[in-house]
């Protein structure tokens, strides 16, 4: 009897750009990388944030360089992936949010947060998958979308409908690409404990919301996506395209 085999969750040889990677989910996102054997390029706004982090992982054994990038500047963007890739995965945790009741809304919050969450997600993607196709080469493109990509939340309006439509195209580019073996999917967790969502923490009727929520009891952590992206940018999920990765601690199930 010739048994299956799982497949690799390994990325040697594999290259990875992660956007947003400066802090929180998305430098998690490429410790896992790393640590799975990929090169990983670490890209985001700030130099002497990556530097660290290149700096670190580099000590921790893993390959990885840094990018200066704004994801919102979409010309930038093109350039400067179409001269650091192809990159075999695609990780864009870049996102930003402005929270207040929906009848406040400005129209400057809206633009500012669909121009970073929606318009630079959309050309990144692009941009990624472009290269790929140029060369011929299969790949597994991640958003990090949000949970609130599923469902509504009070004072959240701007950043829900932002993620909804990441859901969106996500869906249309893996209808496009997957005869290119091209993957494309989302991840989208609940309320992670980073330094962004402190403040959101620090209120306590808020905290006592969240924690309601979430069936499991308790927040998430940066750890809990790390998996997640492993998975995501493997041949363990070679059949996967075109859908969300919810890690939510149960928040959507009702």
């Amino acid at each position: 009897m010739d048994l299956p085999h799982t497949p690799s969750f390994r990325l040697d040889g594999k290259r990875a750009l992660v956007a947003g990677a400066s802090s929180g989910i998305g430098l998690a996102c490429a410790v896992a990388l790393g640590e799975a054997g990929a090169e990983v390029t670490v890209a985001a706004r700030r130099q002497d944030a990556l530097d660290d982090l290149v700096a670190t992982m580099s000590a921790a054994g893993m390959m990885a360089r840094a990018l200066v990038l704004d994801v919102s500047d979409v010309l930038a963007t093109q350039s400067a992936v179409a001269e650091h890739g192809p990159f075999d995965i695609l990780v864009n945790s870049a996102g930003f949010a402005r929270h207040s009741p929906a009848e406040e809304t400005t129209e400057e919050d809206f633009d500012v947060v669909a121009g970073l969450n929606v318009k630079g997600a959309y050309f990144l993607t692009q941009a990624v998958a472009k290269g790929l196709i140029k060369a011929g080469k299969p790949g597994s493109l991640m958003n990090i979308s949000s949970q609130m990509a599923k469902v509504g939340g009070p004072d959240r309006a701007v950043y829900a409908a932002t993620k909804h439509a990441v859901e969106g195209f996500t869906k249309s580019m893996a209808i496009e690409w997957g005869r290119k073996g091209i993957r494309v999917n989302t991840i989208c967790p609940t309320f992670i404990e980073t330094p962004l969502t402190k403040q959101t923490f620090d209120r306590p009727e808020r905290r006592a919301w969240i924690e309601e929520k979430i069936k499991l009891g308790r927040i998430g952590k940066v750890e809990d996506i790390m998996g997640a992206v492993q998975f995501l940018a493997s041949d363990a999920s070679a059949l996967i395209t075109g859908t969300a990765l919810i890690i939510d601690g149960g928040w959507t199930a009702e």
